[in-house]
């Protein structure tokens, strides 16, 4: 009977120690469910706070390819410019050489104009001296 004693209080005691580690691997259980959720929480709250970052991250993005295409624009638009610069310029050169031409062409032919009113002068001077000559009342031919 002792034994049956000895056996029931150990199993009692075995009963015991086996519900409190129950209990105890229990409320660990709980506590680690406990963190889990919240750091579920704090995921589920960190991800609310990441949208407005990620919306915002995309509309700079958008606005940088915007950027990098109205500068893209603006270089085409530039390099256009000079290209039309660069085509009037020419023109005006062209248009220079061609005036000045003109007008060197114009100094010679005042040139050769002047040349030729004088020799006409000069002609008109000999005949006049001429003319005197044959006029000249001591000149006999003249009278």
């Amino acid at each position: 009977m002792v034994v049956l004693m000895y056996q029931a209080v150990h199993q009692e005691l075995t009963l015991r120690g086996l519900k409190a580690r129950a209990l105890e691997s229990s409320s660990q259980v709980k506590q680690k469910e406990n963190d889990i959720v919240q750091v579920k929480m704090k995921i589920q709250k960190l991800n609310d706070e990441l949208v407005p970052i990620n919306t915002k991250r995309d509309e700079l993005t958008k606005k940088k390819e915007q950027s990098a295409k109205a500068a893209g624009e603006a270089d085409k638009s530039l390099k256009t410019c000079h290209t039309e610069k660069a085509d009037a310029e020419k023109k005006k050169t062209d248009a220079s050489a061609a005036l000045q031409k003109v007008k060197d062409e114009q100094e010679a032919e005042k040139k050769k104009a002047q040349v030729d009113i004088q020799a006409l002068k000069q002609q008109i001077l000999d005949r006049d001296k001429a003319l005197c000559a044959f006029v000249d009342q001591t000149n006999e031919e003249g009278r």
